[in-house]
């Protein structure tokens, strides 16, 4: 082989191991944005299904426009959506202490994919009897 041929050989082989890092970053970045946008949306559903038990009579498994019957534990998220939903391949899920109050609940969602600075996707999603205020923590 010729010089030339050798150069080639290995500039190709250079621009390949680039590629590759690159779609690897990519794919990380994607997985991540995906991870977010998912555990954004468990949060929205909690808190529709928070809001609902709000409204709802005592009667009728409610919290007779309250939320404290939402415990800090799989059994306050299981209220809501069954303890299944409090860690499946989206996130984790729980209600932060001290649970619910009378007028608001905080629930509180992290991530499954591992990001660069091996944290996790956190948020809080902040529930009252009209609004839901999302915050994210990482």
């Amino acid at each position: 082989m010729g010089q030339q041929q050798l150069i080639l050989i290995i500039l190709g082989a250079i621009f390949v191991g680039i590629a590759v890092v690159a779609g690897v970053a990519i794919f990380q970045d994607s997985a991540i944005d995906h991870n977010r946008a998912v555990v954004i949306a468990d949060l929205k559903t909690l808190a529709s299904k928070a809001q609902h038990y709000y409204s709802r009579p005592e009667i009728m498994g409610g919290g007779n426009n309250s939320f404290v019957g939402l415990t800090p534990d799989a059994r306050g998220i299981g209220m809501l959506a069954g303890t299944a939903f409090t860690d499946n391949a989206n996130g984790t899920y729980t209600i932060n202490p001290p649970g619910g109050t009378a007028d608001q609940v905080v629930l509180h969602g992290v991530g499954k994919v591992v990001m660069s600075d091996e944290t996790y996707p956190t948020y809080d999603m902040t529930v009252d009897n009209h609004n839901q205020t999302l915050s994210r923590l990482n």
